[in-house]
């Protein structure tokens, strides 16, 4: 058995073919898979620094082949990316040529892909099982992909690629010189069966914590290792279990780098090198006391300090933790004091508050924490709590004025993360009022003051456009509240839910006293009310001159009556329109390419707008997927259900930009 650490390319150039043996399963990645991958190679083509990226291992075994056949080598352990890396190479070979890029799509096909002066099956480098054989071999001949999950992988990165993230050339560059990957090759006589089962045996494989574990220890001398593991590692191990990993890995960053997680143990013995490994792990062990702290911000003494994390941690932004590893080192060390720590931490809330409700991109943060602590220094040096607001104010920070109008349109309620953070937004308020008598949140939930399902009742009380209006409003800010009768409520009408509300000493529904009816108007009214008090409560940190506080009133949405659109850009494209209904097709027909899966889920959330028949809607136009739209909508419609069309698939309203004219 020979193994050795090695990039791509000199596993798939040259003349060979990798065989996937029978006993394999067949191909079976999913695009939870995909997605991580894409990730990845997204990152390091942004990232133009050579460091290369660990994905795993592939053990192979040469086996006999017939003397004018091609050298063929047995795929016992890696079929999984090894077959994914070839059908997205075969996309690129196959984007390439329909591009006019010819010289970049043959450097593909007869270098990466296939063995070009080969005929027959060994004209393919790799040979999955029977099961997937033919369906590998219509993409890689053709490009076509039909039914399968090999087929459901090409589409899947044929829609990545769509959204322009990278270009063809660098993606293809990246995938072969700086993916890494453990290459085991078996010698002849080895049992491949008994290796493969080996190899998936159940049970829990080692963490990169462990690899990191041992690598230490090696290096402490043996007299030392039960004094220095008991006083600096099982600490640490208590207290972090099965966050170990992820600790290391921010620790790794807090410098300004980005480690993904597959790379950890390897960046670690980069960093530790020749150094003393004794007092790197003594480093390691006094922030594991820090990360605790942000892990669990009830062990933090300080009630304000705890307070403050506590938010930050409903509002999951552990892509900070790099950052804050470093703010509580100064705290620690006395350089930052407790207040000036909450009002780092606070700024934190803010800025991530108001990029979650304007739907900014949240992969962005990576970078803009990694680097946060370095750049305030340099903005404020020895003034953390002025450096940071300074510097996070030219990191896509929302003014007041678009704050203001997407708290008012913004489809805040939703699954995942969505719920969570709406509910301390909202809990948030009730606090605001600074009741002698705070109320507990323990029992409360989000209560949807129109409801979800709606009864005859709630569709003669919101009129003729009750559907239209149901989906547009639902999930607003205006129509969310708190309440500990959640069961209770359920879908009765206005009148009853309006009284057991006023009975909920919630002083946030206090406001529904003078409220006789519940209508689109009425939830828009509550949306501004709200959108005021969260200026407050959120207020702007940038520089007031460059601030739009004075444009407060002005709603986005409301903006769009009476203007004619002329360009839609989406995800780096650009269509020329001439009218709002030009916008909602372009917009819908893009999502629907990129996103098919979310669509259908779309379609099902907006029954009003999408459908599969034309005759459940008004007036209506047909998409490329086969899906009807409802386009008898005004500009506002249009231009509110597509900003929450584009939340609800995930997609940011950075990727969306509508240019208009008077």
């Amino acid at each position: 058995m020979k193994a050795s650490e090695t990039k791509f390319q000199p596993i798939i150039e040259g003349t060979k073919q990798y065989v996937v043996p029978l006993f394999q399963r067949p191909y079976s990645w999913e695009q939870k898979h995909w997605q991580v991958l894409w990730d990845d190679l997204v990152w390091l083509c942004e990232n133009a620094e050579p460091k290369s990226h660990f994905i795993g291992s592939i053990v192979t075994m040469p086996t006999t082949s017939v003397p004018e056949g091609v050298p063929k080598y047995l795929l016992i352990d890696g079929q999984q990316r090894l077959t994914t890396i070839f059908i997205l190479l075969t996309l690129l070979r196959d984007r390439a040529k329909s591009g006019g890029l010819d010289e970049l799509a043959q450097e593909i096909e007869q270098t990466m892909i296939v063995n070009p002066f080969k005929k027959g099956l060994d004209y393919f480098k790799l040979l999955p099982t029977q099961v997937d054989r033919e369906e590998f071999k219509m993409i890689l001949d053709k490009g076509e992909p039909r039914t399968g999950s090999i087929s459901n992988c090409y589409s899947f990165f044929d829609r990545q690629l769509k959204k322009g993230q990278v270009e063809l050339a660098v993606l293809s560059k990246v995938i072969i010189t700086r993916l890494s990957v453990v290459s085991i090759v078996l010698d002849p006589d080895d049992n491949p069966h008994l290796v493969f089962e080996s190899l998936n045996a159940k049970g829990h494989p080692l963490t990169q914590a462990d690899l990191i574990r041992n690598y230490f220890f090696m290096r402490i001398h043996a007299s030392d290792q039960e004094s220095v593991y008991r006083e600096f590692w099982l600490p640490m191990q208590e207290a972090l279990g099965e966050n170990s990993t992820e600790f290391i890995r921010h620790f790794l960053m807090k410098n300004g780098s980005i480690v993904k997680q597959g790379d950890v143990y390897f960046t670690l013995k980069d960093k530790v090198g020749q150094d003393d490994a004794l007092n790197y792990l003594k480093d390691i062990a006094t922030f594991a006391v820090y990360y605790e702290r942000l892990l669990f911000p009830d062990r933090e003494p300080n009630v304000s300090i705890s307070t403050a994390l506590s938010r930050l941690q409903r509002l999951e932004i552990t892509t900070a933790f790099p950052f804050l590893l470093n703010c509580y080192h100064d705290y620690s060390q006395g350089r930052l004091p407790a207040e000036n720590l909450c009002n780092v931490l606070n700024y934190l809330e803010n800025f991530i508050v108001r990029r979650f409700v304007c739907n900014l991109q949240s992969n962005q943060l990576n970078k803009i924490f990694s680097s946060l602590y370095a750049q305030a220094q340099l903005k404020a040096p020895g003034n953390l709590s002025e450096g940071v607001p300074l510097t996070l104010q030219g990191k896509g920070y929302p003014k007041d004025s678009e704050f203001y109008a997407r708290l008012i349109d913004s489809r805040l309620y939703g699954g995942g993360d969505r719920r969570t953070k709406t509910r301390l937004i909202l809990e948030t308020f009730e606090s605001s009022f600074q009741h002698k008598e705070q109320a507990r949140f323990d029992n409360l939930s989000i209560e949807h003051v129109m409801p979800q399902t709606l009864t005859e009742w709630w569709q003669g009380h919101l009129g003729d456009e009750w559907q239209v209006d149901h989906e547009l409003s639902l999930h607003t800010l205006g129509n969310l509240t708190l309440t500990g009768y959640n069961g209770e409520l359920s879908n009765t009408d206005f009148p009853t839910k309006k009284k057991t509300l006023l009975q909920s000493h919630l002083d946030i529904n206090n406001y529904f006293e003078a409220v006789n009816v519940w209508n689109r108007e009425e939830i828009e009214k509550r949306s501004k009310t709200l959108a005021n008090l969260a200026l407050k409560i959120w207020p702007y940190f940038g520089d007031e001159s460059t601030s739009k506080t004075n444009e407060v009133a002005q709603l986005i949405a409301d903006n769009v009556t009476g203007k004619i659109p002329k360009t839609v850009r989406f995800l780096g494209q650009s269509f020329a329109v001439t009218s709002w209904r030009d916008v909602l097709e372009k917009t819908l027909n893009a999502i629907g390419e990129v996103e098919p899966d979310a669509f259908a889920n779309l379609a099902q959330e907006y029954p009003r707008f999408i459908s599969k028949e034309a005759t459940s809607l008004r007036q209506c136009r047909s998409l490329s997927n086969g899906y009807f739209i409802e386009v008898h909508l005004s500009a506002k419609s249009i231009y509110r259900f597509s900003l929450q069309a584009l939340e609800s698939v995930g997609l940011s309203t950075e990727d969306w930009i509508v240019e208009a004219a008077n």
